[in-house]
């Protein structure tokens, strides 16, 4: 895998037909209230111009006071809103190949905000550790997608996480229903993550979790003396390895088990990869499962 986005897989992924609103297809399907786009329903927001745009639903008397072309949205659209969380905290910084959890991450994140924007959805981006740290407000437009990868390759991932007062958080700040993409590691308070799941849930929003982890990580197949440095907690110890592995892999496949039956109880998805995966693969063969779905009527 390169090191920055390949456009082929862009291109792939695209050729598929799988824009955005084929990864949220049954969530749209129910919450939207109707597919028609027209001016009799009520007035949402404004959102900027993009090329294609119809001119007949340019607010003009907006563009007179300001110079700034915006158009205007309606309840009865089916525009979609997708908020793209990525964990930027230093365990995610952890990588045994060419990459770290985080670059794979903010890869994935940055080719889900060009199929949203570029089927002129609307996408916003929240880094967070153990509090939100950067953000990029959800927008439409070229621009965004811009604004998002810049903020995807300025950040360096540092200090704790809390992933669940993160995702309680959101849902005190989220003025309109949406899919939720969140990348982490999710090495967090299952108990905690899942009471952030269950009020965004609640609130009408979808959660989709995209778990990220390295392939060391489920392993453990180390078989040299090493320094194990403690990456969000104090510590430093020097351990032999094979003397843990298999205690190790049990707590991992337990916490891995639980994240996924708990999430799957509330009807989300939960996406577990592993770094050493074809990105344009993980992603496809998720978007053409979504769709396959939707065409049998299921969510």
């Amino acid at each position: 895998m390169a090191g920055s986005l390949d456009p082929a897989v862009l291109d792939q992924l695209a050729g598929l037909t799988l824009v955005a609103r084929s990864v949220v297809d049954g969530y749209m399907a129910g919450q939207h209230r109707s597919p028609v786009r027209g001016n009799s329903a009520e007035f949402a927001q404004h959102r900027e111009y993009v090329p294609g745009d119809e001119l007949r639903r340019i607010d003009w008397k907006v563009f007179g006071r300001s110079d700034r072309l915006v158009i205007k949205e309606f309840d009865a659209e089916t525009s979609l809103n997708c908020h793209l969380l990525v964990d930027g905290s230093e365990s995610m910084a952890f990588g045994s190949l060419a990459w770290t959890k985080f670059d794979y991450a903010r890869w994935c994140a940055a080719a889900l905000a060009h199929l949203v924007l570029h089927s002129r959805d609307t996408a916003g981006l929240v880094l967070f550790d153990e509090s939100e740290r950067k953000k990029v407000p959800p927008k439409t437009g070229l621009e965004q997608e811009h604004d998002i990868i810049a903020a995807l390759e300025g950040y360096t991932p540092k200090g704790k996480t809390k992933i669940g007062d993160v995702l309680s958080w959101m849902n005190t700040r989220l003025r309109r229903k949406g899919i939720i993409a969140i990348f982490s590691d999710f090495f967090d308070d299952p108990d905690k993550i899942l009471e952030g799941l269950r009020r965004l849930s609640y609130a009408g929003h979808e959660p989709i979790l995209f778990q990220i982890v390295d392939p060391l990580e489920q392993s453990f197949d180390i078989s040299y003396l090493v320094r194990l440095d403690g990456l969000e907690a104090a510590g430093v110890q020097k351990i032999d390895p094979k003397s843990l592995r298999a205690a190790y892999i049990e707590e991992f496949k337990a916490h891995q088990r639980e994240l996924a039956s708990r999430t799957r109880q509330l009807g989300l998805d939960c996406i577990q990869i592993s770094t050493s995966q074809d990105l344009g693969a993980v992603l496809s063969t998720y978007l053409a499962r979504r769709q396959m779905r939707s065409r049998g009527g299921r969510r």
